[in-house]
């Protein structure tokens, strides 16, 4: 008998990418491909990459450098690109990268088995040229869904497949293998992005925003649940946008509270909100429904209303503290982080001064902080009123070192608080680590359990506040504590 052949699935980025990568995994390990983890161990490495700035692009060329290196040590004999990066260059990739055997794009994900057989035979596929994915799709969100099964969308494959296609595990199983055995896996809600910031290029080589059935997103959340996921992220470029383009704004109001009785499932988060379009029904659900996080991952980006403005956003400080206030009124525990961009076109010392007072009075959970860099194919590339590369980054790091005080300051807050803990490590050095309902997956800080008896991975723990660590939190389990399953998520 043949020996399988392998495969290695190596993913960069965000989340999004995590659930791509799962799929391909899908397609592969149903075509025969035996999936392995160590790039070594594999006939071909997959890399997907990133595409959104800079830092992102070079992880991603190392990634596919470092794997390369690996032909003539190991039993890798080629090294494929597919992902953003490979969507939003295509043949430029190739060209300027030899040491890729294929680079994919989304159109070929449908393929990848036969893409990869074909390149591991020595045979070439010819890497595609890059075009605006906004424009596969109506420019009218109410006429995508009809246009949607002609158009590559990754993490979109139905939950019903023909016997055979989809990986073993019962008739709901969607078109995905998992990757990891973590009690947290990331469900899409929908891809693409209908919004014109003027720094971000996601749209083009994204597409337009398009959304996922609620069949599709509770059947594959009842799958994930069936292999022992505990809690499920919901993501995609604007989950406030979710439902428009199937004739209800407001449907993920009403898909939350179905999600968070799925059997097995103990919280439910959501992620990439839109403070524009935050809505007070939505606002509702997300402090009131057990099970689901009060969790606001809110993009403000800047705060100055000149420099959103620019960034072809909307809102103002004071505007977005009343939304804060409005948050915390209904859920005083709710947690709240956001990304910034300092230093872009334009930006003042009043600007930045404005940014300041933001943050200081938001009492944010996390802050991720960016320096401005142009993205080519983006409005704010061809701007006037650049700032020099040295002031940019003495912005960067005078509102990082704010941005750190200030998240240690609210976890401070923090003390004495009870929290729902769920567990994902547990090692007899390290100790025991979960994330409270305010903390997502590797972006927002951990919680250190003072105790470790009779836990395991996927538990669910209620726990007090003790001590921080900078954004980290210590706490101590409560006495008889089980997960307390009606109260998870809050």
């Amino acid at each position: 008998m043949p020996e399988r052949r392998t495969v290695a699935l190596v993913t960069l980025g965000c989340a999004r990418n995590e659930v791509d990568s799962e799929e391909l995994a899908g397609r592969l390990e149903a075509d025969g491909w035996q999936l392995v983890e160590d790039a070594s161990d594999a006939d071909v490495a997959v890399v997907n990459t990133c595409g959104f700035v800079e830092a992102a692009k070079k992880d991603s060329v190392d990634a596919l450098l470092e794997a390369n290196d690996l032909k003539g040590h190991s039993r890798t004999q080629a090294v494929v690109a597919v992902g953003c990066m490979a969507e939003r260059y295509g043949k430029d990739l190739a060209e300027a990268l030899p040491e890729a055997d294929g680079v994919l794009g989304f159109d070929d994900y449908a393929d990848i088995s036969d893409r990869l057989q074909t390149i591991l035979n020595g045979g070439i596929h010819a890497a595609h040229t890059p075009r605006d994915r906004r424009k596969l799709l109506p420019i009218s969100p109410a006429e995508r869904q009809e246009s949607a099964t002609s158009v590559a969308l990754p993490g979109h494959g139905p939950s019903d497949l023909p016997e055979g296609v989809a990986p073993a595990s019962g008739p709901r199983a969607p078109l995905r293998r998992r990757l990891d055995g973590s009690p947290v896996a990331s469900v899409k809600l929908a891809s693409g992005c209908d919004r014109r910031c003027s720094f971000c290029a996601i749209p083009s080589f994204r597409g337009s925003f398009i959304s996922r059935r609620p069949s599709d997103v509770l059947n594959e959340t009842r799958w994930l649940a069936e292999q022992g996921v505990k809690e499920i992220m919901l993501v995609s470029e604007n989950n406030t946008s979710y439902g428009k383009d199937l004739g209800d704004i407001r449907l993920l109001e009403s898909l939350l509270p179905e999600l968070a009785e799925t059997d097995g499932i103990e919280r439910v988060r959501v992620s990439y909100l839109q403070p524009a379009e935050m809505r007070p029904g939505l606002i509702d659900v997300l402090t009131s429904t057990p099970k689901v996080a009060p969790y606001f991952d809110l993009s403000f980006q800047h705060s100055a209303p000149d420099v959103l403005r620019a960034m072809r956003r909307f809102g103002d400080t004071d505007r977005f503290l009343e939304l804060l206030d409005t948050i915390r009124s209904k859920a005083p525990e709710a947690g709240v982080r956001s990304n910034f961009i300092v230093g872009f076109p334009g930006e003042s010392e009043a600007d930045l001064a404005e940014l300041e007072r933001f943050l200081q009075h938001a009492r944010l959970d996390a802050i991720g902080v960016f320096g401005y860099s142009d993205e080519e194919g983006t409005e704010a590339a061809t701007y006037d009123g650049k700032l020099d590369e040295d002031v940019v980054a003495e912005r960067l790091a005078r509102v990082s070192r704010l941005a750190e005080q200030l998240v240690s300051q609210r976890a401070e807050e923090r003390l004495g608080e009870t929290l729902h803990v769920l567990v994902e490590s547990v090692d007899p050095d390290e100790g025991v680590h979960g994330r409270a309902a305010h903390q997502a997956p590797e972006t927002d800080g951990q919680v250190l359990l003072t105790s470790g008896e009779g836990l395991e991975v996927g538990r669910m723990v209620e726990a007090k506040v003790v001590g921080t660590e900078g954004v980290d939190l210590v706490a101590e389990p409560l006495a008889g504590s089980s997960g307390c399953a009606e109260e998870a998520g809050r």
